[in-house]
């Protein structure tokens, strides 16, 4: 579900956006001259969200970008095997089976808070609290 559209100059450094139907986080942002036909071209680099691979593409300034919708909620550890983590949304209290990244694998523990971000229906852990 996209969350509403914006114009490709109107993409800020820090804001989230679609790229190949790939949640992103834009980390530079070129804007070129209004040329002779009188368009300008935006050059973007993003990184996903959920895979961080990078993303590089050009495109006209007037394009519409597709902003996805990010929810940040908070949540405890219930118990973790291997990269998952069973937890314990604190606004609902329903339980969720969530993968984390290896660089929170020392930082993940058992009644730790931590913060998951659902991002277009992929729910992940992003930090501990």
């Amino acid at each position: 579900m996209v969350f509403k559209l914006i114009n490709a100059t109107e993409a800020k450094v820090g804001a989230n956006i679609i790229v190949d139907g790939v949640a992103c986080v834009v980390k530079k942002m070129d804007v070129s001259k209004t040329g002779k036909h009188g368009h300008a071209k935006v050059r973007i680099e993003a990184v996903g969200l959920i895979d961080s691979v990078k993303k590089v593409f050009v495109t006209p300034g007037h394009d519409r970008l597709e902003v996805p919708l990010v929810e940040k909620k908070k949540a405890q550890v219930l118990s973790i095997s291997e990269n998952k983590a069973s937890v314990m949304d604190l606004e609902s209290f329903e339980t969720i089976e969530l993968d984390f990244p290896e660089k929170l694998a020392g930082e993940v523990k058992e009644n730790a808070n931590v913060e998951y971000w659902d991002i277009e229906g992929t729910k992940l852990i992003k930090r501990v609290l």
